[in-house]
């Protein structure tokens, strides 16, 4: 326990860890105070040394596998929102910060996305049974982040407005050609099929274009959108519009330029692009090795100027950003309540193991959005100064009209 200890007496400030060992002795860390108060028990000897050498993949392993148990009333939120309240102590450990060194080093090999590779990662998350996501998620299967009016907001409410104010971005007109880039489970594409444009719409996940096929034919707009199975480097043509949602995080950094040099061969003359992606407020740094290891193999959550340097090498004008800070924590937070409530049907469906490794993943994103560096943030991109309207108020105006269309 002697190394373990060193690195907990380091880490935890706030709050209090009690950890009851293999061989039923007892410890704390922590003040007690600010945090939250979570007692774990470690079932065998091993676990102690394992988690100081790599406690963020070790700690969601031994969970998932039962090695690491929560007892007292304590649950795996609560030990990760202590983790999260303290991550600044973890990284300042030396044993952390040249096992960070590493992850920098070998990053651009972790998040190689070439052709075909690209699409075993993207379908190793998103290909699990519609049904599974149905459980948790809106109405509509919306995989990203809402956008709350208000944080009281349902996330029903979330979700439409977010359509809303994507498709109020767009400045759409009835006719116009639409390429969007990862369509989920086909919200998007059928929200602005309505508005009378044709969407072109591009996913490698199988089952969730089948499913978006199903959705897009019962709200009859199905003629209005051809959906294909396509890497976005495959795409061809040009549109009116270009719009991707929640698919840069899957691109990897050594291919951002790949991505937005894409983007911009697909617009018109006059055309513009609309990219919604997770962003980091930090500097460049790795993707943390459980969500790369389990939820998002080749993924990565860029810093700006990683997304602003791509943006200037390809050449596109960047008309706009918005920054989303606290949308996605209450987004993931109404998921994780969703998916506690369904729990018992989760495990019938995909097993306990599983469903202890989605909620690591949930508590663990939620409190990325709360109280780490994450944020979502929104480009508009084009190739001309003035495609986009060079005042924003635009923006408002459209998704006023859209707002009072839809109560009305």
């Amino acid at each position: 326990m002697r190394l373990l200890a060193n690195l907990l007496n380091r880490f935890v400030e706030k709050g209090r860890l009690n950890v009851i060992a293999a061989d039923g002795s007892r410890s704390s860390f922590g003040s007690g105070r600010d945090g939250p108060d979570v007692t774990v028990r470690f079932t065998d000897a091993k676990l102690e040394r394992e988690l100081f050498f790599n406690p963020e993949l070790i700690s969601a392993e031994a969970y998932m596998d039962g090695r690491l148990v929560f007892e007292n009333g304590s649950t795996v939120y609560d030990f990760l929102l202590l983790f999260s309240v303290n991550r600044k102590g973890l990284a300042a450990h030396p044993v952390q910060r040249a096992l960070r060194r590493g992850w920098r080093a070998l990053k651009r090999w972790h998040q190689s996305n070439p052709l075909g590779r690209a699409a075993k990662n993207a379908q190793s998350h998103y290909d699990h049974p519609p049904e599974f996501y149905r459980l948790w998620l809106d109405s509509q299967m919306i995989y990203s982040c809402a956008y709350f009016p208000t944080p009281e907001s349902s996330l029903e409410e979330a979700q439409e407005a977010k359509l809303r104010h994507i498709a109020a971005k767009l400045k759409l007109q009835p006719g116009m050609t639409v390429a969007e880039i990862g369509s989920g489970w086909g919200a998007l594409a059928i929200h602005l099929a309505k508005l009378g444009v044709h969407v072109t719409a591009i996913n490698v996940a199988t089952e969730q274009l089948a499913e978006s096929k199903k959705r897009a034919e019962a709200a009859g707009v199905l003629e209005r959108i051809t959906f294909f199975e396509r890497d976005y480097r495959e795409l061809t043509g040009t549109f009116d519009r270009v719009v991707s949602v929640g698919m840069m995080e899957h691109v990897g950094v050594t291919h951002f330029d790949a991505y937005f040099d894409k983007v911009k061969s697909l617009l018109k003359p006059g055309g513009f692009a609309m990219i919604h992606a997770i962003g980091r407020m930090s500097p460049p740094g790795s993707t943390a090795p459980f969500i790369r290891k389990y939820i998002f193999p080749g993924g990565y959550v860029p810093a700006m100027s990683e997304v602003f340097a791509s943006l200037e090498r390809v050449g596109l004008w960047a008309a706009d950003c918005e920054i989303l800070r606290l949308h996605y924590y209450w987004t993931i937070r109404h998921w994780r309540l969703n998916f506690e409530a369904k729990r018992p049907e989760v495990v019938a469906m995909m097993g306990e193991r599983f469903a202890r490794m989605w909620e690591f993943y949930l508590a663990a994103v939620e409190l990325g959005f709360l109280n780490g560096s994450n944020m979502v943030f929104q480009l508009l991109l084009a190739n001309e100064r003035d495609a986009v309207p060079v005042i924003r108020d635009y923006i408002v105006d459209e998704e006023r009209a859209m707002a009072g269309g839809a109560g009305a």
